[in-house]
């Protein structure tokens, strides 16, 4: 259910995005994504703070962030409404308008692990951009390794 949700809501995105109107984007636009933000892992929780930021040269009306976690989280959680689960590993989410040389609000998740595990690697990545091109796709793609001592991993 929750996959054929997230399908629903990134195309209901998607169609906002490409519409005929006035806040139509036109194709080939260029934007340079980037998240930071820092990750910690204790107990049974896992910690992601996480800000994107547009460095132009247009505005984005819309965007998606994808957190894949290399264990499964534990059922049953809420997260933020501009989240949603992917499956038991992976949440997206969107991030609002960006506008070129501009940050989106801080996004804040704590998060069950459905074990508690030594480590967690996340996969921190832009899945969509409103059609826009994205020059320097490097600084919107991360792989961190977590370990669980509760410090915070900067990406």
């Amino acid at each position: 259910m929750r996959k054929v949700l997230l399908g629903v809501v990134l195309a209901g995105v998607m169609v906002v995005g490409t519409g005929g109107g006035a806040g139509a984007r036109a194709v080939g636009d260029e934007a340079d994504l980037a998240h930071h933000g820092h990750l910690s892992l204790w107990e049974w929780r896992i910690g992601v703070r996480l800000v994107s930021e547009n460095h132009g040269p247009s505005d984005v009306s819309q965007a998606t962030v994808r957190l894949a976690f290399s264990e499964p989280m534990a059922g049953g959680q809420e997260l933020p409404p501009s989240c949603l689960w992917g499956s038991d590993r992976v949440v997206v989410c969107r991030t609002g308008e960006l506008r070129a040389a501009g940050a989106a609000e801080e996004l804040a998740l704590e998060l069950r692990t459905a074990a508690s595990p030594d480590e967690v690697t996340v996969d921190i990545s832009t899945m969509w951009l409103d059609g826009a091109v994205d020059g320097n796709p490097r600084n919107d793609r991360h792989r961190v390794l977590v370990l669980a001592t509760g410090d915070p991993y900067v990406f």
